[in-house]
């Protein structure tokens, strides 16, 4: 399990669109796929019902997201620790702001990387 899967795999459960999540995410939605289907095996199980006209979380997927949630609520908070203990001119980019607890990016500081 990769955070960046745990993350995409966040967005579509959220969305239940992969297209959707792809924007978001600001990825291509082959890659959204690809993160999720890599995730799929990493777990062993399908987390999205994909037979329907509309995308539904499996069992498994419900029981995984409330898991993948504090994951990346954990590592932003940590992010977000020591980029407030960086001095300002010193935060990546220069930034000043702080990712917001949804873990939307917020100003100059995210760039999606953790």
């Amino acid at each position: 399990m990769q955070f960046h899967q745990l993350r995409a795999f966040r967005e579509v459960a959220a969305e239940l669109s992969f297209t959707r999540a792809a924007k978001n995410l600001h990825y291509a939605q082959s890659t959204v796929t690809a993160q999720i289907k890599n995730l799929e095996e990493a777990v062993g199980t399908e987390l999205f019902d994909r037979s329907r006209r509309r995308l539904a979380l499996t069992e498994a997927g419900a029981r995984l997201l409330p898991h993948a949630e504090r994951i990346i609520q954990i590592a932003e908070t940590a992010r977000r620790e020591v980029i407030l203990s960086t001095p300002p001119a010193r935060r990546p980019h220069g930034g000043h702001e702080v990712p917001a607890a949804t873990g939307r990016p917020v100003g100059p500081v995210e760039a999606g990387r953790l």
